[in-house]
């Protein structure tokens, strides 16, 4: 593999940690908290649309309709059956919630264990077309798709948040949810949208991601915690933000093992995670509540 190709497939993950990242985005935009359920939201994508395609033959592109139909279907059940019950008992705290959420993560898991089996399925690739080459690399349908449909996303997100009703809703909700209830805004409903936009990039973002390294029932915690950590990194000052931290988590993914072997990813994943904790908790992009 030359130097360029990695630069690819580093560009592939860090688009792929993006769209996680952006998930958990919309989440804290919206409803002011962490929805650790993004990975298996993602996973549930890849995993239910290679099920489909393996075990039922149904066609690759039904397939990832049904799929990311069911995961939205989870991310609802999380807000209206988990997380606002919760809150609702807890008055509103988040902490109750960041537990309902957790366990939500792992019930996901087991649930697609159960029904979907344990063993790695192959992604499925929704495009067709030959591998593109470039220059000395050759892009693979399933990297452009990937690629471009990730940049989609983060520009179209960037216009539905700053032009629309809704999004500029959803960044009242998030910039105070108290002065949103007391002006009379649709929160539970901005929270819902909030969350069904979540589960609908997760679902993308596992179908798409799903082609490079297949997909389980357990990819869903790694999967949350990269998508996490683009976030922590990237911070919520911008739409584009969990982007760069997609970004330098994909460098951080592909190079670091290349050049110093064996779990050496892991350990500079956890570096990076301390260093920003520790010096850079609100991230590199700063959001600021309007006056």
């Amino acid at each position: 593999m030359t130097d360029l190709q990695l630069w690819l497939s580093a560009v592939e993950m860090g688009c792929f940690f993006g769209m996680l990242a952006l998930a958990y985005y919309l989440v804290q935009v919206g409803a002011g908290f962490f929805n650790f359920a993004i990975g298996p939201y993602a996973m549930m994508g890849g995993l239910c649309t290679s099920w489909l395609v393996i075990e039922y033959d149904v066609g690759v592109w039904p397939a990832a309709g049904i799929a990311v139909v069911v995961t939205m279907l989870l991310a609802a059940a999380t807000e209206l059956g988990v997380v606002r019950p919760v809150q609702r008992r807890s008055s509103g705290g988040e902490l109750p919630a960041l537990v309902a959420v957790a366990a939500v993560l792992f019930a996901i898991q087991q649930l697609a264990g159960y029904l979907f089996g344990h063993p790695t399925l192959p992604g499925q690739s929704l495009a067709t077309f030959d591998p593109v080459p470039v220059g000395e690399i050759v892009v693979q349908p399933s990297s452009l798709l990937l690629i471009g449909v990730a940049l989609l996303a983060f520009g179209l997100t960037a216009v539905w948040i700053r032009t629309t009703r809704t999004g500029r809703l959803l960044r009242a909700v998030g910039d105070s949810k108290q002065a949103a209830a007391l002006l009379g805004l649709p929160v539970n409903r901005i929270r819902l949208v909030a969350f069904l936009a979540a589960g609908f990039l997760a679902a993308v973002a596992g179908l798409l991601f799903a082609p490079k390294a297949g997909v389980h029932s357990l990819s869903g915690l790694h999967w949350s915690l990269s998508g996490f950590l683009a976030v922590v990194i990237g911070g919520t000052g911008s739409v584009w933000a969990p982007l760069f931290g997609g970004m330098m988590l994909g460098l951080a993914e592909v190079f670091l093992p290349y050049y110093f072997g064996g779990q050496s990813h892991v350990y500079g994943m956890l570096l990076i995670a301390l260093l920003f904790f520790a010096f850079r908790p609100q991230g590199l992009f700063v959001r600021t509540v309007r006056a």
